[in-house]
C-alpha cells in the first residue's frame, strides 16, 4: 500500500491560517453590512438621538446650562451606546446558527473558530462609526475636549478595546442561546443596569448612600472616569488600569468558554 495513503490527514490549521480565515470572515461581516446598512441604524441614530435628548433634558437641571454638562455627558453617552452596540454581536451570531451558515461553513477547508472571530472582528468597525458620529455630534454642540486629540483618539481606543471584549460575554450568549430575541433580552437584562446605574449621566453624589456603592464599583463607571479624564483633562489615571484589566479578565474567561461551546454546537 502506498504509504502516503497511510498517513492520516491534517484537519487542525496553522495559526496563520486561522488568522487569514479570520480576516476573510470579518471581511463578509463588512460585505454584509454594506449590502443590508439598515443594520447600522442603531450606531448611527443612537449617539445623534442619546445625545440631543440626554443633553437637552439633563443639561440644565445637572451643571446649570448645556455647555457646562458636555464635558459630563459625552464620554457617558460614548461608554453607553458603543457597550450597548456590542449586544448586536450575539444577536447575529444566533441568527447566523439558526439560519444554516454556519453549517455550511463547516464544509469548507477552514479553520473552526474563523467565523466567530471574524463575526466580532467585524463588529469593532460598528464600534468605531458609534465613537466617531458620538465625539462629532458633541463636537457640534460645541464640546471641546480640553484633553487634546491625542487624548481622545486614547479614549476612543479604549472604548473600542472595552466594547470588544464585552462582545465576548454577549457572543456566548448567542451560542447558548436558542433564539437570537432571547440573546437581545438577557443581555439587555445584564446591561442595562450596568450603564444606567453608573456614572454615566449624573454625578454620584447625588445619588442615595445604598446606591453609591455600586455605582462606585460599576465597572462602568470606572470606564466613564477613564474616557472623561482623558479627554477632558489628557490625564490617564487608575481607572484606565482598571477598565484595561477588567477587559482583559472578561477575554480570558469568556472567549475559551465562548469557543468550546462554539465548537460543540459547530
Amino acid at each position: 500500500m502506498n504509504r502516503a495513503a497511510q498517513q492520516p490527514l491534517r484537519n487542525k490549521p496553522s495559526f496563520r491560517q486561522s488568522v487569514r480565515n479570520s480576516l476573510t470572515m470579518a471581511y463578509r461581516g463588512l460585505l454584509k453590512i454594506k449590502r443590508t446598512p439598515e443594520q447600522l441604524f442603531d450606531v448611527t441614530l443612537q449617539p445623534i438621538i442619546f445625545t440631543l435628548m440626554f443633553t437637552y433634558i439633563f443639561g440644565g437641571a445637572i451643571s446649570g446650562d448645556v455647555q457646562s454638562y458636555l464635558p459630563v455627558i459625552i464620554p457617558g453617552i460614548l461608554v453607553q451606546t458603543v457597550i450597548t452596540t456590542s449586544v448586536v454581536t450575539g444577536v447575529q451570531l444566533r441568527e447566523d446558527m439558526d439560519k444554516g451558515v454556519f453549517d455550511r461553513f463547516k464544509s469548507l477547508p477552514i479553520a473552526r473558530i474563523a467565523p466567530l472571530a471574524g463575526a466580532l472582528t467585524a463588529d469593532t468597525v460598528r464600534y468605531t462609526i458609534a465613537t466617531v458620529l458620538t465625539f462629532t455630534m458633541g463636537y457640534i454642540m460645541g464640546y471641546r475636549p480640553d484633553g487634546g486629540l491625542g487624548s481622545v483618539v486614547m479614549a476612543a481606543l479604549l472604548v473600542i478595546v472595552c466594547s470588544w471584549a464585552i462582545s465576548w460575554i454577549f457572543a456566548f450568549f448567542g451560542v447558548i442561546a436558542r433564539t437570537a430575541s432571547s440573546v437581545q433580552g438577557i443581555s439587555m437584562i445584564v446591561l442595562f443596569p450596568l450603564t444606567f446605574l453608573s456614572n454615566a449621566f449624573v454625578p454620584v453624589e447625588t445619588m442615595p448612600d445604598w446606591l453609591q456603592w455600586f455605582v462606585k464599583i460599576n465597572p462602568i463607571s470606572h470606564l466613564v472616569t477613564a474616557v472623561r479624564e482623558l479627554t477632558n483633562h489628557g490625564t490617564a489615571g487608575s481607572d484606565l488600569t482598571i477598565s484595561l484589566i477588567g477587559a482583559t479578565v472578561i477575554v480570558a474567561i469568556f472567549a475559551p468558554i465562548t469557543v468550546r461551546a462554539y465548537m460543540r454546537r459547530t
